[in-house]
């Protein structure tokens, strides 16, 4: 079993082409012997957004706080707001968008934990 606070854990900046005022941490992971799924936490800052970009594994998201957009492949933007879920399937190209100017938009992400 393991407990961890959020605000333990590193905040890596995302460097993959696309991502903007983006950073991730992991507190739950295939290094702490979770065999299925691994969580990730992605803040947002104010106008930043993740790249435009598909893989071939689904995701789960929680918005923990904030507000912001996902776009789809069409490029419709989706609001989405804290307490909102939201499902990517495989494939299915998608980017979050943090449209304030003033709060961070903070998303929990599940994955297949060998994709993290």
């Amino acid at each position: 079993m393991k407990i961890v606070h959020l605000h333990q854990l590193e905040k890596r900046k995302v460097k993959r082409d696309g991502a903007e005022k983006t950073f991730k941490q992991v507190p739950l992971s295939g290094k702490d012997g979770a065999p299925v799924y691994a969580l990730r936490v992605f803040t947002v800052e104010p106008g930043g957004y993740t790249p435009y970009h598909r893989h071939n594994y689904e995701h789960m998201n929680y918005i923990i706080e904030g507000e912001g957009v996902l776009v789809n492949e069409e490029g419709t933007e989706q609001p989405i707001e804290k307490g909102d879920f939201a499902l990517v399937l495989p494939d299915e190209k998608h980017q979050y968008r943090n449209i304030s100017d003033k709060h961070n938009l903070v998303i929990i992400c599940g994955v297949p934990v060998e994709y993290e």
